[in-house]
């Protein structure tokens, strides 16, 4: 059964869509090989909010005249869904969303953010300069890195999204039970557990991901901030994570988007 629009997977920070990596892994081929017509997001990895919306506005709308539709699915990962919501309440894209849905987003922030955000700016500006410079060279059009940190610090006041009534919102979160469930998000929960007591999948406690209509878990099994976009996954938890988003497509085909 397929959707009515098409679908956008759009990545988080740090990933991005080249010929060498891939955002999400194989989740796009799998879904297309189950007749979904999906496409991956080409914003900046490291772009700010504002910036990444206005990137994703552009090939929003180039999907919707290729695809001759009006609406389109987005499934966004981690900064990818911080993205969505500026472009629907800031670029006025409402119109041209049907549902969004967010996995492991930080809506109210990352305990991770702030804490690097602790160091001396004339450090993190060091840093920043590099990594801009080596996204520069990987593909990103505007990347701050030092931008992209501060907005990410935690916080408590976010505002109400002001289009429920008009686009279906979900929202999905996952966890990790110690270090070794994820070698890569290992030392980053580490620091999570140490700036925030609280459930985490490694960068985004679980607290922070609500929003719209929360879901829960993805999985019933430990699965880390990057391993739900199909990074550095086993074999036996990958299936479990394609059969993740085939239920959410499914999902939204039956519910006539």
């Amino acid at each position: 059964m397929q959707t009515k629009y098409p679908i956008l997977l759009v990545h988080g920070i740090i990933f991005k869509e080249s010929k060498i990596f891939k955002s999400f892994g194989k989740i796009g081929e799998k879904l297309k090989e189950q007749g979904y017509c999906v496409y991956i997001s080409k914003q900046d990895g490291f772009g700010t909010i504002k910036n990444n919306a206005e990137q994703l506005k552009t090939q929003i709308e180039e999907i919707l005249q290729k695809e001759d539709t009006d609406k389109i699915n987005l499934i966004a990962h981690s900064k990818g869904g911080l993205d969505c919501k500026y472009l629907i309440k800031e670029l006025q894209m409402q119109d041209s969303v049907a549902s969004l849905t967010t996995l492991c987003t930080p809506h109210k922030g990352s305990p991770v953010a702030s804490g690097i955000m602790k160091f001396p700016k004339f450090l993190l500006k060091f840093v920043a300069f590099w990594v801009n410079l080596w996204y520069r060279i990987f593909g990103d059009k505007h990347p701050d890195s030092y931008t992209v940190c501060q907005e990410l610090q935690q916080h408590d006041d976010e505002e109400p999204f002001p289009y429920a009534d008009k686009i279906y919102c979900q929202s999905f979160s996952t966890s990790m039970k110690k270090a070794n469930d994820d070698f890569v998000m290992g030392i980053p929960l580490i620091f999570s557990r140490y700036f925030e007591k609280s459930e985490t999948d490694g960068l985004v406690p679980v607290n922070s991901t609500v929003f719209g209509n929360y879901r829960g878990s993805c999985l019933p099994d430990p699965v880390s901030h990057s391993q739900i976009v199909d990074f550095m996954v086993s074999k036996k938890k990958k299936e479990k994570i394609y059969s993740f988003y085939y239920a959410i497509c499914q999902e939204l085909a039956e519910m006539n988007f």
